[in-house]
């Protein structure tokens, strides 16, 4: 027998002999202070370790709300969505007032006059009064044709109409994307609060084995202080992370438009939704579904409409008009009527009109800039939240292997500890480790999910969930894989 394997023999038969004496005492890290890695892993194996997590906020617990729930529940009782839809209202009404114009005007007039003619009663040299009564004045006009005025009037109306409609897709996009965040927000604070909850446990399970030790003798003192200061740590961080919950379920009540909702059940657990697209698909969805590239190109049509209506100041306007009167010295003693068409030209003042049309045309070439402007800044915001996103879906897979190392780590440093290799301070390292890089785990799927969700705001669409996927890491490969799913 050689050396090398004399030695390992040796390894061997020592390391069953502390496993039967470690078997045979009391251990002090049993199963439930210090359980399996697999136990405590954070991507749920089963519907059951998915369980819902529910907030009690009373006395009842009302039903789970997803995400598209909440998405729902936003669109219809957000005030500024509200808000978004009464301006909409407001100028469909606007350009309906504009078309009223082509609508035939009537009017009704009731009077009595008592009249002394002053000239007359000098002349005469008596007082000369009479009474006239106006039982009844109906008039009636109708505009024929105003020169194409009342139509670049209404076509303004309707432009202003469908840049409240885009505006109001704008407010939606906006409210849905802090929608979204509020909600993975919420989701991640419930998260940080089992992680919370797991650190008070285990440093319960130390504070127990320090004083134990120092009762016995073989630990000082200050073991037992460093543990009760360690543990006071972790109820103060269990305190902020369940007062981090109430401020995230305040915000996502408020973001929904349900302020003083105060009990509700989150039905899914913070998870990964795949994504990926290129800059230049990007931009083109952005040319088509961003509501501010739209609006842009509505303001300067507007403002070129605005000119050609300024040309128009000097057109005449053909109406036809009708009366008919029934009055006179008595109530009933006479009738009258009139009627006939009329071509009015408006008051003309030259040096005005002009400077009206050049201001019209300076706001038109303002507004062509200011385009311009609004769409070199969605381009950079798009690359922006694209690159930000890249980043973020970059990182879930380091996230994910720092996870897995510092598991097996764990479970290296519990089966040192299970043989009597290791010491409680060393599990307890390896405990802390582990339950950070889970929580580094799932602030990395937060913050790819709100990145995702002001990419998604930036380029004016959502994406489809399962469109592309991503492989967050292959033992075989060691590299990052984008797949498209059918």
């Amino acid at each position: 027998m050689t050396t090398k394997q004399l030695i390992t023999t040796l390894l061997a038969v020592s390391m069953t002999l502390c496993q039967i004496s470690f078997a045979s005492s009391e251990n002090p890290a049993d199963k439930e202070t210090f359980p399996e890695s697999k136990k405590v892993e954070p991507i749920p194996e089963s519907e059951e370790e998915s369980a819902v997590l529910v907030i009690k906020g009373g006395v009842e617990e009302v039903r789970n709300i997803s995400l598209d729930d909440c998405l729902r529940l936003a669109l219809g009782n957000n005030p500024r969505i509200q808000g978004a839809m009464q301006d909409v209202f407001a100028s469909n009404a606007r350009l309906k007032q504009t078309w009223s114009n082509y609508f035939p005007q009537l009017s009704w007039q009731t009077s009595y006059t008592r009249i002394r003619q002053l000239q007359l009663s000098d002349v005469f040299q008596e007082n000369l009064i009479y009474n006239y009564y106006l039982l009844g004045q109906i008039s009636a006009s109708q505009m024929l044709y105003d020169f194409g005025v009342t139509q670049n009037q209404a076509t303004i109306r309707k432009l202003d109409k469908l840049g409240y409609q885009i505006a109001l897709t704008g407010t939606v996009n906006d409210v849905l994307c802090e929608v979204k965040k509020a909600y993975y927000n919420l989701q991640y604070a419930l998260e940080a609060k089992k992680v919370a909850e797991e650190m008070v446990e285990r440093y319960e399970a130390f504070y127990n084995q320090a004083k134990s030790f120092y009762d016995s003798g073989t630990s000082p003192k200050v073991d037992v202080t460093i543990a009760e200061v360690n543990l006071s740590n972790s109820k103060l961080m269990l305190i902020q992370a369940e007062h981090a919950i109430a401020i995230a379920m305040a915000r996502l009540s408020n973001t929904i438009g349900l302020p003083y909702s105060s009990r509700y059940s989150i039905s899914d657990n913070l998870r990964y939704n795949p994504c990926s697209i290129n800059l230049t698909d990007a931009i083109s969805i952005a040319r088509t579904c961003r509501p501010e590239f739209k609006l842009a190109d509505i303001h300067v049509e507007e403002a070129n409409q605005n000119v050609k209506l300024a040309k128009k100041s000097y057109f005449p306007r053909l109406t036809i008009e009708g009366q008919f009167q029934i009055g006179g010295a008595h109530p009933t003693s006479n009738h009258g009527y009139n009627y006939g068409g009329y071509l009015t030209f408006p008051t003309i003042n030259g040096m005005l009109i002009n400077y009206e049309i050049k201001e019209a045309k300076a706001l038109y070439n303002k507004e062509q800039y200011t385009a311009q402007g609004t769409k070199n800044d969605i381009y950079y915001e798009v690359q922006q939240a694209y690159y930000s996103l890249q980043e973020k879906k970059s990182s879930i897979p380091v996230a994910f292997l720092g996870l897995k190392q510092s598991k097996e780590n764990y479970e290296l440093s519990y089966g040192r500890y299970e043989v009597g290799v290791g010491n409680p301070v060393e599990l307890k390292e390896a405990q802390v480790q582990y339950q950070d890089a889970m929580l580094q785990y799932y602030n990395a799927l937060y913050q790819f999910n709100s990145a995702r969700a002001e990419f998604e705001k930036f380029i004016g669409k959502n994406l489809s969930e399962g469109e592309v996927q991503l492989d967050l890491y292959d033992n075989k490969k060691k590299k990052h894989n984008l797949k498209k799913t059918s």
